[in-house]
């Protein structure tokens, strides 16, 4: 090769390496190709030396700028010592400057790229290149060490000449430089700004008997065979070995092209004789070689398998095109073509996509008879059967939604005002929506013809938020009795957003899999409801109502409330991941709605997530508008008659409300009709002549006796008995509690009827509140002393608790001592304190109702009840009753009884002060005659 061609190429790869490292690195490739033509020059320069009677220049300063080609070539830096003395010896000055390098030792022969980046290292080339261009490069000890000091680096290294100098933009120096002979770093003269020492030569001690040629043969075999399974290493360093003769020479040519670690690397270097340093290469080599071999082994049976598998898909599609051509495809195959097509049609996710394939692909290749086959083809059905991207919602008109609300459902304002309001929302949602996407993309386009090289990305980088956003839907929970219409609300939702309907009933399940499926591994697995619903609606936005939902058990197979809370988080459920499908399934997009009777069985975590909205029941008049426009004619068009064939008047609806029905919904009251239109039905089938004609005495012919009275007013026919209300999860109740007195040795309290221990304390508090009061309550001081007082709650099999029977059993108590019954007209609830104040309660409504339904048309509640009242019963219901409210028990005392609280005693000093008290503090006391009307 011409020496200007082999500068320029030097020159090219040493600009086109890397830059700017903080200490001197080596290169790998590059380094070993030029090592390598280097090597093969070592060798030509080598045989021309020889017949040219061994003539060599001593190394002195070197004025020439640009080094000769016998300068750029590896030196001999020791001949061999056969050749006696026609050798020059390598004359080197007795201090010179010491380079460390980073995981780099530079062996005698070798030609090496260097980087230099750090200020005094290109300060130290800087001085040599305009010296004699000779500096020791050793390896330090810790690559990680920045500026490396005389004891950071090992006490060998190699004097080396610099042959090339390349100054980088970045500031930083490429040097090529040659090894020369070994050397042993004494002294350090020098420490600022670079390193200088005293070093001596310390020549390779060469052996030249049979058994170092014969190790050197070793090596060189060992070599070449790496070569052939290596890519890194240089085609022609093998054949560069071939053609050394030195021993050393091969040691460190075939070093410089082996990546070997650093103690290994300084170990070559520092040992003195040939032999061992030949016996350490081809120990390394022959471990290394068993290595590669192993390697290409594994690497050849797993090529073997790939052209196995390539072979019968060449022959698959070989068949295939046969059974193609001769009209043929037999059943296994045109399944997997079913699955395929199912595959592209079904718009799935990436995810999703990618995981179908793996699996079709994978079923391709299994047998029919393979257990694995069935279980693969199910679950590729499932994936295909997935409204991944499919929905059915329309284009949102409040104004129809109001109307079919009102169409299925009479009242449920505050119901029908919040659907209203989601609806609003929502299509205001998407107006805008739509209206900063046309925006942005006119704004996208005017930029793009101003711009036409301007990259931009292909959609805003918030649209998956927003997306999200705009799917997010609200989780309502319809809390409520039975039968006030909860799941009819949810159809009736779903037909105003012009979406499919599902129910899924939660009611006694107990397994976490239910709602999330089971794992595939099991026997048998099935997807969670959720899937289930999904994939039979084949509609990803459906409305789906969770029933019952205070009724979901658990056990050692799981919580299926803790597995709702995904489901039913809207920052969750957009990514839910059922066990079956082990796949993301976006259910944003789903409303969910929830039923329950009751909250208290509801997990606080699950009930956070959803909004609470509440059905207390309905009213007479609201029974009645349901009866007439819901349920008579759905029962008349269920039994098969025509709307003229039967008539019912209101006064027969209202007979069949009041005696025979008693609930807070509508659902008996359904049943009552169902039996009329059955009879009526009967009657027409026989040959009576239509319409028929209901009225309210023939009304027990059709469905009996009146089976509910009106029993308050016959029920307390004696001191120490009232009326009390109470809350059930399926609407408000009326209670007796009665009271009787008896001798005892000592005093004691005695309560019965399944009391729970809030009410038992309600009745403790109340008897000593009595009797700490009983002088200013107008009663003996001794009263109930060495008396056994018996407190009963019917009925005896009901379990019963609350506080707020505590003012009816202090009503009670105060009856049965002063000798006065409490009215038959006025029911009463709250809670006592033993100060005697009337603390609110829940449930008013439903309590309320339950009076009313009674023919209790007075009713007591505490004074902090009062807006609870004005907003949740209806006006009709406020006009039709009388409300008392009242702060104290003595308010509750003068109203409830006969004639009003009885006069304090005489005399009592404590009794007056508690009065005084409590009339500044409320004002006067409400009699009987002045009860307060709320309206």
């Amino acid at each position: 090769m011409p020496e200007q061609a082999v500068e320029e190429e030097e020159e090219e790869e040493l600009v086109q390496g890397q830059q700017g490292e903080e200490e001197t690195q080596a290169e790998s490739a590059p380094a070993r190709r030029r090592a390598a033509r280097g090597g093969r020059r070592a060798t030509a320069t080598a045989t021309s030396a020889r017949k040219k009677s061994r003539r060599r220049q001593r190394h002195a300063v070197d004025e020439d700028p640009e080094p000769s080609r016998e300068e750029r070539s590896h030196y001999h830096h020791h001949h061999e010592e056969q050749e006696g003395d026609d050798e020059e010896r390598l004359s080197i000055p007795e201090i010179l400057p010491v380079l460390p390098l980073k995981d780099v030792v530079v062996y005698p022969f070798a030609m090496q790229p260097l980087a230099v980046g750090q200020e005094r290292s290109i300060r130290l080339i800087d001085d040599i290149m305009r010296g004699n261009r000779l500096v020791v490069l050793v390896a330090q000890k810790s690559a990680e060490i920045e500026q490396a000091g005389p004891n950071d680096i090992f006490k060998i290294g190699t004097v080396s000449r610099v042959a090339r100098m390349i100054r980088m933009p970045d500031g930083t120096i490429h040097i090529i430089v040659q090894g020369l002979e070994r050397v042993t770093i004494g002294e350090f003269v020098q420490e600022k700004p670079y390193l200088k020492a005293r070093v001596t030569l310390r020549p390779d001690i060469q052996e030249n008997d049979t058994e170092t040629e014969a190790i050197k043969r070793n090596v060189v075999s060992y070599f070449q065979r790496m070569v052939a399974l290596v890519q890194n290493v240089p085609e022609g360093a093998a054949a560069a070995n071939l053609n050394l003769e030195e021993p050393r020479q091969v040691v460190y040519l075939i070093a410089t092209f082996v990546q070997m670690d650093l103690q290994l690397r300084q170990k070559l270097l520092e040992l003195d004789s040939v032999r061992a340093k030949l016996k350490e290469l081809s120990s390394f080599l022959a471990h290394e070689l068993e290595i590669f071999e192993l390697g290409r082994k594994i690497q050849s049976r797993a090529q073997e398998e790939m052209n196995k598998m390539q072979r019968e898909y060449l022959l698959r599609e070989q068949l295939k095109a046969i059974q193609r051509e001769l009209g043929e495809e037999s059943e296994e195959q045109a399944t997997i073509n079913e699955l395929r097509a199912k595959i592209e049609e079904a718009r799935m996710p990436e995810e999703a996509l990618k995981e179908a394939n793996r699996e079709l692909a994978r079923l391709e290749k299994l047998p029919t008879v393979s257990p694995e086959y069935s279980i693969i083809r199910t679950y590729l059905e499932l994936l295909v059967s997935l409204p991944w991207s499919k929905s059915t919602g329309q284009t949102i008109d409040v104004q129809k939604a109001r109307q079919v609300l009102d169409e299925d459902h009479y009242d449920l304002e505050k119901i029908k005002e919040r659907i209203l309001e989601y609806l609003a929302v929502r299509r205001l949602k998407e107006e805008r929506m739509a209206e900063r996407a046309r925006r942005e993309e006119e704004a996208a386009e005017a930029a793009a013809e101003g711009e036409a090289d301007k990259r931009r990305p292909t959609q805003p980088l918030h649209s998956g938020e927003a997306n999200r956003q705009l799917n997010r839907e609200p989780i309502l929970c319809f809390v409520g009795p039975p039968g006030v219409g909860k799941t009819s609300l949810g159809q009736s939702i779903a037909r105003a957003l012009g979406r499919k309907f599902a129910r899924m009933s939660l009611g006694g399940i107990r397994d976490e899999a239910e709602i999330r499926g089971h794992r595939r591994t099991y026997i048998g697995a099935m997807p969670g409801r959720i899937i289930q619903t999904l994939r039979r609606v084949e509609t990803n936005d459906p409305v789906i109502m969770l029933d019952e939902v205070d009724k979901v058990g658990a056990d050692w197979r799981g919580d299926p409330s803790s597995a709702l809370l995904e489901v039913l988080d809207p920052e969750q459920n957009y990514n839910f991941r059922d066990n079956y499908l082990d796949l993301p399934f976006d259910l944003s997009k789903v409303f969910f709605i929830a039923t329950a009777n009751s909250l208290e069985p509801i997990p606080a975590p699950l009930r956070d997530r959803m909004e609470i909205l509440e059905l207390s029941g309905y009213t007479e008049e609201q029974k009645m508008h349901i009866a007439r426009n819901y349920l008579l004619p759905k029962q008349i068009a269920a039994n098969g008659l025509r709307p003229e064939e039967l008539i019912v008047d209101d006064e027969v609806i209202r007979h069949i409300i009041r005696g025979y029905t008693r609930e807070a919904g509508v659902r008996n009251l359904e049943r009552e009709i169902g039996t009329l239109c059955r009879k009526a039905a009967r009657q027409i089938a026989e040959g009576r002549q239509a319409p028929i004609h209901i009225t309210t005495e023939e009304l027990t012919e059709y469905l009996g006796r009146w089976r509910f009275f009106e029993e308050a007013a016959e029920r307390i026919d004696r001191p120490g008995i009232a009326t009390g209300l109470s809350w059930t999860p399926v609407g408000g109740e009326i209670i007796f509690v009665e009271a009787a007195v008896m001798p005892s040795k000592e005093s004691q309290l005695i309560l019965t009827g399944q009391l729970g221990d809030v009410m038992k304390e309600s009745a403790m508090a109340a008897l000593s509140y009595v009797r700490s009061n009983a002088a200013a309550l107008g009663l003996p001081p001794n009263v109930f002393e060495n008396q056994a007082v018996h407190i009963h709650v019917p009925a005896g099999a009901i379990p019963k608790d609350g506080p707020s029977a505590g003012v009816t059993m202090a009503t009670v108590l105060v009856s049965l001592a002063s000798g006065r019954k409490v009215r038959s007209d006025v029911a009463m609830t709250g809670e006592i304190t033993l100060r005697g104040r009337v603390m609110p309660i829940g449930g008013v409504k439903e309590k309320v109702l339950a009076a009313y339904r009674s023919g209790i048309h007075t009713v007591i509640l505490p004074r902090k009840n009062e807006q609870d009242l004005l907003e949740d019963l209806p006006r009709e219901l406020r006009e039709q009753m009388e409300f008392v409210f009242v702060d104290d028990i003595r308010q509750v005392l003068d109203v409830a009884l006969e004639g009003g609280l009885p006069a304090p005693r005489p005399g009592s000093a404590e009794g007056e002060g508690d009065q005084e008290r409590s009339q500044d503090q409320t004002g006067p006391q409400p009699t009987a005659e002045a009860v307060v009307r709320a309206t």
